[in-house]
């Protein structure tokens, strides 16, 4: 609680906003992974590809099978041991502790496509996408009764150690990379891959909301993005998504590639996946247009 208080102390108010501590940081931590990219094309090599894409896979399955399949919506059981390990993966990604990424998306489905929408369309492309990150103020775990849509989460002394240790963990990655491959694991797994997954996260709350194909009868602004979900890893079916957020499935057709959803099938196949659920011939019957 103390260490709350003092993040958000007030730093003052300049370009029409007020900040304070953690704002800062946040803008210095986004301005400093995207500054990094910029020597990605004078520092490649093929070892530092590949391990950031092994990072963006592996940290964006982290996000996607486990902070928000799993965790956010409880779309299937995993073993703790497997729950646990893709959720370190998930915290690799710096997109928060799953205790505060889970509060803050069930507020958005909640309260979606409105003024209590953590990342509201209504509030604009730039606020949707990143805005709401770096103002800290409207972060809905802050408001609207706080944690405790989180309760199953915060009884884990897993996930509040993950709450209480959130940046040391990317950032002792950062040094073993460093270590190992020197600057241009630097770059491409760090600044590169972090990056990545940053935005194909935040495009599914902004282009998701605003852009695409409306194919389920939702009663919000929810889309469908192809190239979204290509990015995030089969996030940018998202119009469906919305429709059946119980749903472990989000690209119900053959054609939609839905990479986390092979992940869960495979899972499933081996006996470790449980509990999968996907919606009824009834339910999708309910929701659809025709």
């Amino acid at each position: 609680m103390l260490l709350g208080k003092v993040l958000r102390k007030s730093c003052g108010e300049f370009w029409g906003r007020k900040w304070n501590i953690q704002d800062v940081f946040t803008v210095a931590v986004f301005l400093g992974l995207h500054s990094l990219c910029a020597f990605a094309p004078f520092h490649f090599n093929w070892p530092a590809f590949w391990v950031a894409i092994t990072l963006y896979v592996a940290t964006g399955l982290g996000i996607t099978l486990c902070y928000h399949r799993s965790l956010a919506h409880r779309s299937f059981r995993l073993p703790k041991w497997l729950e646990y390990f893709f959720a370190y993966c998930g915290i690799l990604s710096l997109q928060g502790s799953p205790i505060e990424w889970v509060s803050t998306h069930r507020y958005h489905h909640q309260f979606t496509d409105t003024g209590k929408d953590p990342h509201s369309p209504i509030k604009g492309l730039w606020y949707s996408h990143m805005g709401w990150i770096l103002t800290t103020d409207t972060y809905m775990y802050l408001k609207h009764g706080g944690l405790k849509n989180v309760e199953d989460l915060r009884k884990q002394p897993f996930y509040r150690f993950l709450g209480r240790t959130n940046f040391l963990h990317p950032i002792a990655l950062g040094g073993l990379l460093y270590v190992v491959g020197g600057f241009p694991f630097l770059v491409w797994a760090v600044g590169v891959r972090m990056v990545l997954v940053f935005h194909s996260t935040l495009l599914v709350n902004s282009i998701g909301h605003m852009w695409g194909k409306k194919a389920w009868n939702t009663g919000d602004m929810s889309r469908n993005n192809w190239w979204v979900a290509l990015l995030a890893l089969g996030e940018g079916w998202h119009n469906y998504h919305h429709a059946f957020e119980y749903s472990a499935r989000h690209g119900l057709e053959w054609w939609q590639i839905d990479f986390t959803w092979y992940i869960i099938r495979f899972l499933q196949a081996i006996g470790a996946a449980t509990n999968v659920k996907v919606p009824t011939e009834i339910q999708k019957q309910q929701k659809s247009f025709k």
